[in-house]
């Protein structure tokens, strides 16, 4: 686990001879770089330069950044990791503070592979074998980054289909004066992509805040919203496209950097063509040929192996690990199988603020049950001013609530660990989700939904049955599925911004969805319940497994029927069935309740000062600066309606037709202002100085 950076510059020879390459990248870039991804990696440092030139004279310069979390190999695992063909190279990279190092000055004449990496290759052993039967030397002890440099050599950009891990990852090839990307088939890692700076430049980076930075310091006070990913992002909360001048790197992709990148093209989204299919007729067809691989999860048994296979390959750390504890069916399953193969490994729960959240006592519950050691920690919220600290760290306003708890059990299991085993990707890949079993209901019924006047519903607060089937409603009219997921619906969202570019904003037809787990997989869980794991998590140097996200456990539930795992609709019904070895029943069927906070009983109550913060915020001279100078005008008379109404929801004895709960789109609206004058700040020179 770590932050990573690069920068690729081309020099077409039409143009003159380049400049030097200290010139061509300045230092003063990857400072920059390297300042928004510190907090990622507090036990290593390192930079790596070269310059390339192509058989048709273009000059390729190059430049990797890394800051390294040390989990695996302490000694051997340093980063940027460069192999000239026979052995490795640190002696080509530098630290920051040192006289920079070209590679291309020291070494001229080698075929250097250089790479910069964030995550953990769980199978890098087993490749390790395969590599070194084919003549590769290693020379680390147990380094999965050494993987990356030797792998390239023999599979190129099909490595990607070798690796069953976590990760994002920059490689240079000198040989072609390339760059290679990729990331894993989840998208648990981020990697960040822009044309930030001259047009034939192109910067990676684990997050957003380098680039703001760099392109502030390049190009003054232009506008840096991206329009074509801000209108997604304020309706989700979260999208693969973020609003700023920067690309979210394709989950399960590797590319090659195209010779003169088209700044401001983002790269095709590949997850639904890259992604198993789920059985059907074709797919029946396919593997009958020979032409598919046909394991899927149809039986208990086959889960419950590679439920174990998942769990026991991400147990190796050179540090202290854990497993996060819950109260639910996800997280006990993988503390009861953790225990099987580490009985030391110990489970840790944070006690949360708010009673009706707190899941401590479901989790010592459970714990006692598998005989695992479990510790209760007591966190110490500061919710506004973490809140601030946390969307500044990730430079885009992330509109996930749940981010702050995330962020508290993360810290407190922190000063115990530093590696820490998850549920993530449970409810997406098994059907967790109330709306997994209604979707056939709003496909089906979607013209009599439609019909229902909302106005009529109590949609005071969330969770209830008027303000679910207000939802429906507003899904049947609009864009279905994906409806149900949105923090601004359509109808609200084209009251707070009417209109962008010219266009109506939200969904302009239904959008029929056939497998919503799926479309979760790909798109709900990377771009909000990843990013949020990873932003937490990070933020306090612990690094988060996910075994549900194990590639082949993976490939085999997307292929697996919807019937199969959700036996009569039943929600995780078939994770059930494996849980039911080895817990009890009133543990497996205990309600689902979420990881979430009460966030809008707080901006009426003021816990923590967050009602105070969201005040300051939208009552402030200017809550949004630079929006409406990109192009996007918020209706500031609809901001202060949710305001009102949401006041109104809170007090019991008010007429329910008065009020309306708006928790989320006030949590998203206080985050886009966080945001907007952090990015007003840099752009101006002044981001230290807050508000």
């Amino acid at each position: 686990m770590c932050g990573i950076a690069g920068v690729i510059k081309i020099h077409d020879p039409k143009d003159g001879p380049p400049p030097p390459p200290l010139e061509a990248i300045p230092e003063s870039w990857l400072d920059i770089l390297d300042e928004s991804i510190k907090h990622r990696g507090p036990d290593g440092q390192g930079r790596f330069r070269d310059r390339a030139v192509r058989e048709d004279g273009t000059v390729v310069d190059v430049a990797l950044v890394h800051r390294r979390l040390s989990i695996i190999d302490h000694a051997g695992g340093h980063q940027p990791m460069v192999h000239d063909g026979e052995r490795l190279r640190p002696d080509l990279t530098y630290e920051p503070g040192e006289t920079p190092i070209v590679a291309s000055e020291v070494e001229p004449g080698k075929p250097l592979v250089a790479v910069v990496f964030n995550g953990c290759i769980y199978n890098h052993r087993e490749l390790r074998k395969e590599l070194e039967g084919q003549g590769h030397k290693f020379e680390t002890d147990h380094s999965d980054t050494e993987v990356l440099v030797h792998g390239w050599r023999v599979w190129g950009l099909r490595m990607g289909e070798e690796l069953d891990g976590m990760s994002a990852t920059v490689l240079w090839d000198r040989s072609t004066a390339q760059i290679a990307t990729g990331s894993d088939l989840a998208g648990e890692k981020p990697l960040l992509q822009t044309g930030a700076g001259p047009s034939d430049a192109r910067i990676w980076a684990s997050v957003a805040p380098g680039f703001v930075r760099l392109s502030a310091q390049l190009h003054g006070n232009e506008p840096t919203v991206y329009l074509p990913g801000f209108e997604p992002w304020i309706q989700n909360g979260a999208d693969w496209i973020p609003p700023v001048a920067a690309f979210a790197s394709s989950a399960g992709e590797w590319n090659i950097c195209p010779e003169f990148p088209r700044r401001g093209a983002p790269p095709r989204d590949p997850r639904y063509a890259s992604s198993p299919l789920r059985s059907n007729r074709r797919r029946r067809r396919l593997v009958a040929r020979g032409e598919l691989p046909g394991r899927d999860l149809r039986h208990t048994d086959q889960a419950d192996t590679l439920v174990n296979r998942a769990v026991s390959s991400r147990l190796e750390a050179d540090v202290p690990l854990g497993v996060f504890l819950s109260g639910g069916i996800d997280s006990a399953l993988i503390a009861s199988i953790t225990h099987t193969h580490r009985p030391d490994v110990q489970a840790f729960t944070v006690r949360m603020p708010d009673a009706r959240f707190d899941e401590s006592q479901g989790a010592a519950e459970t714990a006692k049950h598998i005989g695992i050691e479990h510790h209760i920690l007591d966190c110490d919220p500061n919710p506004a001013e973490d809140l601030i600290m946390l969307i500044e760290q990730l430079g885009l306003p992330f509109g996930d609530s749940s981010l702050l708890p995330t962020f508290w059990v993360s810290k407190a299991a922190r000063m115990h660990v530093k590696v820490a085993l998850s549920g993530d990707g449970g409810d997406e890949l098994f059907g967790g989700y109330r709306r997994h079993t209604i979707n056939s209901t709003l496909n089906r019924w979607r013209q009599l939904l439609k019909l229902i006047p909302t106005s009529l519903l109590d949609q005071r607060r969330p969770g209830t049955r008027s303000t679910y089937l207000a939802r429906l409603a507003t899904a049947a009219r609009f864009g279905g599925y994906h409806e149900l997921l949105a923090i601004f619906p359509t109808k609200d969202l084209r009251q707070l911004i009417p209109i962008i570019d010219g266009e109506p904003t939200g969904y302009d037809r239904f959008y029929r969805v056939d497998d919503p787990l799926r479309e979760d997989f790909m798109h709900y869980l990377p771009d909000d319940l990843l990013r949020k794991t990873d932003t937490a998590s990070m933020a306090v140097g612990l690094e988060v497994r996910a075994p549900f996200l194990a590639k082949e456990l993976v490939e085999a539930a997307l292929r697996t029927p919807i019937d199969i795992l959700m036996p009569n609709g039943e929600r995780k019904g078939l994770l059930k069935q494996v849980a039911r070895k080895y817990l009890p029943d009133q543990i497996v069927d205990r309600p689902k309740q979420g990881f979430a906070i009460p966030i809008g009983e707080w901006f009426r109550s003021d816990y923590g000062g967050m009602r105070q913060l969201l005040y300051d915020h939208l009552h402030s001279a200017n809550p949004f600066p630079g929006l409406a100078e990109a192009g996007v005008e918020l209706n500031m008379k609809f901001v202060e309606q949710m305001l009102r109404e949401h006041d109104a929801a809170g007090e019991k004895s008010i007429n329910p037709w008065h009020g309306r709960d708006h928790s989320q789109r006030l949590y998203m609206l206080l985050v886009l202002s966080i945001w907007a004058k952090w990015l007003d700040r840099v752009r101006s020179g002044h981001e230290k100085a807050h508000d």
